[in-house]
């Protein structure tokens, strides 16, 4: 094992209106925001948060795809040993809007692990 199981939440800005393809999912339009990415990684999530954060030798998950556009403005991390990211999920689809269908959720019934969040005041 590398490190405590968890789950993770991973803050992105993207800067402004993108349309980014993620692999063989095809093609979305992302607005400029701030999104919320929902992750786990029962084998360790410190390797996985590090390397969401600075990168990998390849594009492997649909993150990778945003993440090359977007900037990370932080993560949060629940060390457990079972898989939390489909409850912690439901939770954020409260305060968010769920984009691209199928992202990060290939694996599970959720629409999607990644969230453009809402603001709760005006600008």
């Amino acid at each position: 094992m590398r490190g405590p199981p968890g789950s993770y939440i991973l803050f992105l800005r993207l800067p402004r209106d993108e349309r980014i393809t993620v692999g063989r999912m095809g093609t979305f339009a992302f607005p400029a925001g701030l999104y919320a990415y929902v992750g786990s990684a029962l084998g360790g999530w410190e390797a996985r948060v590090n390397r969401h954060i600075y990168g990998g030798a390849k594009t492997h998950w649909h993150i990778d795809y945003l993440r090359a556009k977007a900037m990370i403005e932080g993560a949060l991390v629940i060390e457990y040993p079972e898989r939390l990211e489909c409850r912690i999920n439901r939770a954020i689809t409260r305060v968010s809007i769920e984009v691209a269908p199928g992202f990060g959720s290939s694996d599970c019934n959720c629409l999607s692990h990644l969230h453009l969040l809402k603001a709760s005041y005006d600008n």
